[in-house]
């Protein structure tokens, strides 16, 4: 039995200020939007539905050693996410959530492609498209994964953190 996946197309805007992101389905249509803070000491990025409601907030631990993201949903911590900085020929993120249930995301050299695992369990790729006028990243999901937010918010994590696109 092949599993489906669930198709997600995200890309930072082209004309913002600050890290504004739109993310649609694989037809087309707007699902999500995210938008970042301009004046914050750190990435403060919003991620939302369409109606301007916030599912999960991600910000940024500007004073650690090693770059750090949290993930909140409801007031409370969801995810942790790091980069790995001595993982030298490939870009690793470790995303700790509450639980036995952590996830990786390990990238090729050039992040190109990115890996998301839960376990030994592939639940996502989140692919970088090449020849767009701003970045453009095709993402799917295993539709056995419950949590699609947790897993885009983690693809504009590894997106602004790749591109250097920190706000400070």
């Amino acid at each position: 039995m092949r599993l489906t996946n669930m198709q997600y197309v995200l890309k930072q805007k082209l004309v913002s200020l600050g890290n504004n992101f739109t993310i649609k389905d694989v037809d087309g249509r707007e699902a999500f939007q995210v938008k970042g803070e301009l004046a914050s000491l750190g990435d403060k990025l919003s991620f939302q539905d369409l109606d301007g409601n916030e599912l999960v907030c991600i910000e940024q631990k500007v004073f650690n050693w090693v770059g750090i993201y949290e993930i909140w949903r409801d007031g409370k911590m969801l995810a942790d996410v790091r980069r790995d900085l001595f993982s030298f020929r490939r870009h690793r993120f470790t995303v700790d959530v509450p639980g036995p249930d952590d996830l990786e995301a390990v990238g090729d050299f050039l992040n190109f492609e990115y890996v998301v695992n839960r376990g030994d369990r592939k639940i996502a790729t989140i692919t970088r498209q090449l020849f767009h006028l701003s970045d453009t990243y095709w993402v799917q999901i295993d539709d056995q994964e419950t949590d699609h937010v947790l897993v885009l918010a983690i693809a504009v994590i590894i997106e602004v953190v790749c591109n250097r696109r920190h706000n400070y």
